[in-house]
């Protein structure tokens, strides 16, 4: 279907992030080259070898064509010549301009990237100091060779712990349980696929919540940006997809004296951009969001960085060349070029609103800025006012302080509720976070 025009600027609620510029690394770049297509892809990993001809426009015509799409002119730097993932995208975060593209709208195996529209769909239902004691059912269905965090049986946990086993060690056990909690798996899954539907996120169908290889499960490139954005709307998502370690609760034994132990372990998140590793320095800025690897996927991974007051996404799916962190690596190239390119290079296309905020752009009772109801939570001060925000308190909730992400500079939190979701506004980002050195 064709993109909805752009809106006018939707009310927002204001919160900061201040970070001072960091320096950014240029490297060499080239024009594109296509990549060739895995002769051994599982037919489940995509309905064809090679991209269809013809492809989803949400977000503008050139985003439904196959191939690279890229405004090049005098003044914009080439595109990194060594990408070999079968789609990518690198948007503006705050604007939604589609910078460039290949093949965006793929319908691919997503792996657990699917988990951030997991996590957009269900963390507004229960608070973090939710308690939840798991029985064996809440565990059943897990597939085999599945990453885990570590859950069990007849062990409590909190709601806060679940998420982190989420975000940090992509565990498909402590979505299970979450699911559980959601009243079971095929519930979730029925959210999910509704929520992507408001998204406007009309590649994806999803068959298992935790992005698990399932027949007829698929996503896009241009898709799961849109479940970033809408993810790092939320506080609680931004500061989740932003840690690098945390505790994590372990099993209750028997201490000295016969007396119940229980210890925690120490968990780290599995984006590599985030915490390093031997062949892959942490990206100057970044702040999340999540990677996928699965044998239908491949390595999949959507990130959120800064720099210079730019706030860019890049979602990379399914690097061909056989190089270790390929997927991180052809991530941070294109950082690089879109950081070197935003402000000079016409975009392709745009990330889509909700349905939601289009509906409500189009209602008599938006004001005369366009923002629909106003801010509709009674927003005073910077909020409401347009003053510069000021720096909010950090992080926090467990996570270690040396495990949290790089900060987003000026950044503000736009709620997506009542129709308030920015357009043409500076956002996302996370509250107020620590630099740290490499660990």
């Amino acid at each position: 279907m064709p993109a909805p025009k752009k809106t006018a600027r939707r009310s927002l609620l204001v919160t900061s992030a201040v970070l001072s510029s960091l320096a950014l690394a240029a490297p060499a770049a080239l024009a594109a080259p296509k990549p060739s297509d895995s002769p051994s892809a599982s037919p489940s990993a995509s309905p064809s070898a090679t991209p269809p001809a013809s492809m989803s426009t949400v977000g503008g015509a050139r985003l439904g064509e196959p191939g690279t799409q890229v405004n090049l002119a005098s003044g914009v730097p080439v595109l990194p010549k060594d990408l070999s993932a079968r789609s990518w995208i690198v948007a503006d975060a705050e604007s939604g301009d589609v910078l460039a593209s290949h093949n965006a709208h793929w319908r691919l195996a997503p792996a657990s990237t699917l988990k951030m529209l997991f996590a957009d769909t269900l963390l507004p239902k229960f608070p973090g100091d939710t308690k939840h004691k798991v029985v064996p059912s809440d565990l059943a269905g897990i597939g085999s060779g599945s990453s885990m965090v570590g859950i069990k049986e007849e062990e409590t946990y909190t709601v806060h712990d679940l998420w982190l086993g989420v975000f940090l060690r992509s565990g498909n056990d402590a979505v299970h349980v979450l699911s559980a909690m959601n009243k079971g798996v095929e519930n979730t899954v029925k959210e999910m696929n509704e929520h992507a539907e408001e998204l406007q996120a009309l590649d994806t169908h999803v068959v298992s919540p935790d992005g698990y290889d399932a027949e007829g499960q698929v996503s896009s490139a241009y898709d799961l940006t849109l479940f970033a954005r809408s993810g790092m709307q939320k506080k609680d998502f931004r500061e989740y997809a932003s840690t690098v370690r945390a505790k994590f609760p372990g099993q209750t034994k028997k201490g000295k004296k016969g007396k119940k132990v229980r210890e925690s372990f120490e968990i780290q998140n599995t984006n590599r951009l985030l915490a390093g590793d031997s062949d892959v320095p942490v990206y100057q800025g970044i702040a999340g969001v999540k990677n996928g690897n699965t044998t239908n996927a491949g390595a999949t991974f959507t990130g959120v960085a800064e720099r210079g007051g730019k706030v860019l996404l890049v979602t990379v799916m399914n690097p061909e060349k056989p190089e270790h962190n390929e997927v991180y690596k052809e991530t941070a190239r294109l950082f690089d070029w879109g950081f070197k390119a935003a402000g000079k290079v016409q975009p392709v296309g745009e990330l889509v609103p909700p349905r939601s905020a289009v509906r409500s752009s189009a209602q008599p009772g938006a004001n005369p800025s366009g923002e629909a109801g106003g801010s509709g939570d009674g927003a005073s001060g910077p909020a409401a006012t347009g003053a510069k925000p000021v720096a909010s308190a950090p992080a926090t909730g467990g996570a270690s302080g040396i495990g949290t992400a790089l900060g987003i500079a000026g950044g503000v939190l736009v709620l997506l509720a009542g129709g308030a979701f920015l357009v043409n506004r500076r956002w996302p980002l996370p509250d107020l976070v620590r630099r740290r050195t490499r660990p």
